[in-house]
């Protein structure tokens, strides 16, 4: 589980290294979240969160890796992964 942050967004999508394919993807411009979001804030990456936990329990991923790109693990990268596993995905 691949997250980007940016000043605007936040995005988030769980990818198959070994077949180089994107199984599942999230973000603030995902049309589920569309217009339920105004600012880009920790509420707002706890629904990203919890939308990409909902889509990968969905297609049967239940275990992923974490990688935050970089980026300390506070404000909205924990609360994208505490909402995360909060759905059930385990990582």
């Amino acid at each position: 589980m691949c997250v980007y942050r940016s000043l605007k967004g936040i995005y988030v999508q769980i990818v198959d290294d070994e077949a180089g394919i994107t199984l599942v993807s999230a973000s603030t411009l995902s049309k589920e979240l569309k217009g339920k979001i105004k600012n880009n804030n920790r509420a707002t990456a706890k629904a990203v969160g919890e939308l990409i936990a909902e889509k990968a329990v969905e297609k049967g991923i239940k275990e992923v890796a974490f990688d935050r790109g970089g980026y300390l693990y506070h404000g909205r990268v924990k609360a994208l992964a505490d909402a995360a596993r909060g759905k059930g995905l385990k990582f």
